[in-house]
C-alpha cells in the first residue's frame, strides 16, 4: 500500500508525461472527392496557382490506405484555347490520361455548380469535350469522334481494327477504338466468367498498344443493352469507365451486334450512350460528391508552385 497520495494519480516522481500533439500544420490543397458510377476521382484546382505533379505524389494522393483514394486524379487549369477549363487527368499510378468520361462528368458538376451555365466546353490532351445538362439531374458529355484506324488506337503495326486477333485467356479477338484513349473491347458470352485481374494486366502491356489500353469485357444483352466490366490501364478494375462504354458501343455497332444507341451496364450503374451519325459520341449518366477536405502536408508538400 503506497501512502500519502491518490492510487488514481501518477507519481510525480517517475512519471514522464506524454509529448504534446503536434500543431496542425498550415492549411493544405483543397479537394473534392467525387464519383461517377463508382469510379472515383480526386478534383483539385489548379486554376489560381498550378499544380505539379510527380507520378510518386500522384501515387500517394490516390493510395486507398494512406491517401485520399481515387482512380484517377482530375486539376482544373485556365482554359488554353477559349474553353471553360483546361482538365489534366492522371492516373493512380501518376501517369497522364488524355481523357475520362466520368471524370468529364464530375468536373462538369463542379463548374455547373460554380457557373451557372446549362453548356461547358473542357479542353483535354485528347480535344475539347462538351458538357451539357441532362434530365433528372445527369450530365451528357458530347466526347468527340470515335477513332477506329489502326494508327488512331494507336497500334504498333498495321491491323483490322474491327479483328485485332490477339488475346488471353476468354478473352480473344478485341475491335479497336480510340475514345480519346485506346481501348480493346472483347465481346464474351458471360462477362462474370472472366478474371480480369488475371487477364487484363497482360492486354494492357501487350507489345501491340505502344501506350498500354484499356480491356473491356462485354456481354451482348440485346441491341439495346449490353454489360460491361473493365481493367483500365494504370488503374486496374474500376467499377466504371465512361469513355470504355463509349468504345463498347462503337466496338458493338461496328460488329452488327448492338445498335448505335445503346445502356451500357456496368459494375457501378447504367451509362447511356448515342454514337450519332457525325462520328461524334454522347455519354449521359451520374456524378455524385462523396466528401471535401484538405490534403494535409505530407500530401500536398510541393504540388503547388
Amino acid at each position: 500500500m503506497i501512502l500519502g497520495r491518490s492510487l488514481d494519480r501518477p507519481d510525480p516522481r517517475t512519471y514522464n508525461p506524454p509529448m504534446p500533439l503536434a500543431q496542425p500544420q498550415s492549411a493544405g490543397l483543397g479537394f473534392r472527392k467525387m464519383h461517377g458510377l463508382g469510379n472515383d476521382f480526386v478534383v483539385l484546382d489548379g486554376r489560381r496557382a498550378p499544380v505539379r505533379f510527380t507520378p510518386e505524389s500522384a501515387s500517394a494522393i490516390a493510395n486507398r490506405r494512406t491517401g485520399v483514394g481515387c482512380d484517377q486524379i482530375l486539376i482544373l487549369e485556365p482554359p488554353r484555347n477559349g474553353g471553360d477549363a483546361f482538365i489534366a487527368i492522371r492516373n493512380s499510378d501518376g501517369g497522364q490520361v488524355p481523357s475520362c468520361g466520368n471524370g468529364m462528368r464530375a468536373v462538369a458538376r463542379v463548374l455547373f455548380e460554380e457557373t451557372g451555365k446549362d453548356q461547358l466546353t473542357f479542353e483535354t490532351l485528347a480535344g475539347p469535350v462538351i458538357a451539357s445538362r441532362a434530365a433528372n439531374g445527369q450530365f451528357a458529355v458530347d466526347m468527340g469522334p470515335a477513332r477506329t484506324a489502326w494508327r488512331d488506337i494507336p497500334l504498333a503495326q498495321e491491323k483490322d481494327t474491327l479483328h485485332l486477333g490477339i488475346g488471353e485467356g476468354l478473352l480473344q479477338d478485341p475491335v479497336g477504338v480510340n475514345m480519346g484513349n485506346p481501348h480493346a473491347v472483347f465481346f464474351v458470352k458471360d462477362v462474370s466468367a472472366i478474371d480480369l485481374t488475371a487477364v487484363g494486366p497482360k492486354i494492357e502491356h501487350h507489345p501491340l498498344f505502344p501506350e498500354r489500353v484499356n480491356v473491356e469485357a462485354v456481354q451482348v444483352i440485346d441491341r439495346g443493352r449490353l454489360r460491361m466490366r473493365v481493367w483500365e490501364r494504370g488503374a486496374g478494375i474500376t467499377l466504371a469507365c465512361g469513355t470504355g462504354a463509349c468504345a463498347t458501343v462503337v466496338a458493338a455497332a461496328r460488329r452488327g451486334l448492338a445498335d448505335r444507341t445503346a445502356v451500357v451496364t456496368l459494375d457501378g450503374g447504367d451509362l447511356y450512350i448515342s454514337w450519332r451519325d457525325d462520328g461524334h459520341v454522347v455519354m449521359t449518366g451520374p456524378a455524385e460528391e462523396s466528401f471535401r477536405g484538405t490534403l494535409d502536408a505530407h500530401l500536398s508538400q510541393g504540388l503547388v508552385s
